[in-house]
Parts: structure tokens; C-alpha cells; sequence
């Protein structure tokens, strides 16, 4: 009889751990396709943190100025993330445009990267043939 407790035990905790709330939603929400946007530029801005800016410095707070290309401020931020959070199709689906996005933007990067390199290629290149000494 206590095993049968200790299994009833065991089972309605693990139910009750596992959280199917669902959030109300938010008066102020942000639009699915705009938390994409944000949420992307907040990916590259943690990244950017350990990255040197223009100036040469680092770990540089970009998340205001991300807000306020959006104009929005954090506590709708927060409100919408933990609504989307809740429902969880959703966020995934977020997600996966989120992913696709930098994907993309990585591609773009390196093939820009390559480009440049092939053309500093050429330009040592032709510098070194038209470095000739002059003759008098």
C-alpha cells in the first residue's frame, strides 16, 4: 500500500511541476511579426556585447536603443515575451523565424566578407605589379 502512495505521490507531483498556463494576453501586446524583429535584434545585440564597436569598446547595453527603434519599453517587452512564452506554438514559431533570419544574415555576412577579400586580393595583387623600379 505505501508503494501505491509513493507512486501516486511521485506521479501528481511531476503533474503539477509541468505548467500549462496560459497567460491572459496583454492590452498593450506587441504583433507577432514585430516580436520577431525585436527579439532578432536582441539576439545580435548579446552577441554584440563581447564584440568591439567603432569606438573600440565593449560590452555596450544596445537593449534601449533597441526599444526605442521600436518604441516600445521594457515592461511591455517583458509582458508580451512572457505571453508568447505561455503559448509555446507560438513562440516556436517565433523561433523559427528568429533562426531562419540570422541564418540569412550570416550568409549575407560571409558572402560580403568574401568579397572584400577577393578584392583586397586584387589590389595587393596589381600593387605589387606596379611597384617597379624606376629607372633613370
Amino acid at each position: 500500500m505505501n508503494k501505491f502512495f509513493y507512486i501516486l505521490f511521485i506521479a501528481v507531483f511531476f503533474m503539477n511541476c509541468t505548467s500549462n498556463t496560459i497567460l491572459k494576453k496583454p492590452d498593450n501586446l506587441i504583433p507577432k511579426d514585430q516580436m520577431v524583429d525585436v527579439l532578432t535584434d536582441l539576439f545580435l545585440a548579446i552577441n554584440a556585447e563581447t564584440t568591439k564597436n567603432i569606438q573600440l569598446e565593449r560590452k555596450v547595453n544596445y537593449y534601449p536603443l533597441i526599444f526605442e527603434k521600436y518604441g516600445i519599453d521594457s515592461t511591455r517587452f517583458k509582458e508580451s515575451n512572457y505571453y508568447y512564452t505561455s503559448r509555446v506554438d507560438d513562440y516556436d514559431e517565433i523561433l523559427d523565424k528568429i533562426e531562419s533570419r540570422l541564418k540569412n544574415l550570416n550568409e549575407q555576412f560571409e558572402n560580403e566578407r568574401k568579397i572584400e577579400d577577393s578584392i583586397s586580393r586584387m589590389k595587393n595583387k596589381t600593387d605589387r605589379k606596379v611597384k617597379k623600379p624606376i629607372r633613370k
